[in-house]
């Protein structure tokens, strides 16, 4: 062997190695990253943009805006107990699934009550 082969062959095998290396590790990083709660968190998401539309529309006062991310926080922590040993069971899903449903409905509620606050000056204006 000369002395440039001898410089290539590391090399060459590094190539070979990697995608070998990324096709093994490849599941691995994706299910550290998955959560295993995927529609919740998606639900979550959806409903912490309704209300912030609807505090910036002025179809939620602060107040109200206040009380339903603190109902958001209160379903947050609810996952996160269940969560907590790494496996959500149905029973774990009913719940948070009920608990969404009902953040849901107030969110819906409070959006569409007399209360609003167009002008974003903090008092309640009514139509």
């Amino acid at each position: 062997m000369t002395a440039s082969a001898l410089d290539e062959l590391p090399f060459r095998r590094l190539l070979l190695a990697a995608p070998l290396l990324a096709a093994l590790c490849a599941p691995l990083l994706a299910s550290a990253q998955t959560s295993p709660t995927p529609g919740i968190d998606q639900r979550q998401l959806n409903q912490e943009r309704r209300i912030d539309q609807g505090e910036s529309s002025g179809s939620l006062t602060q107040q109200e805006a206040n009380r339903l991310e603190n109902g958001q926080e209160r379903v947050q922590r609810i996952e996160n107990r269940a969560n907590a040993d790494g496996v959500v069971t149905t029973g774990e899903q009913a719940r948070l699934q009920k608990a969404e449903n009902v953040q849901s409905r107030r969110i819906h509620r409070q959006k569409h009550d007399r209360q609003h606050d167009f002008n974003h000056n903090g008092r309640i204006d009514r139509r």
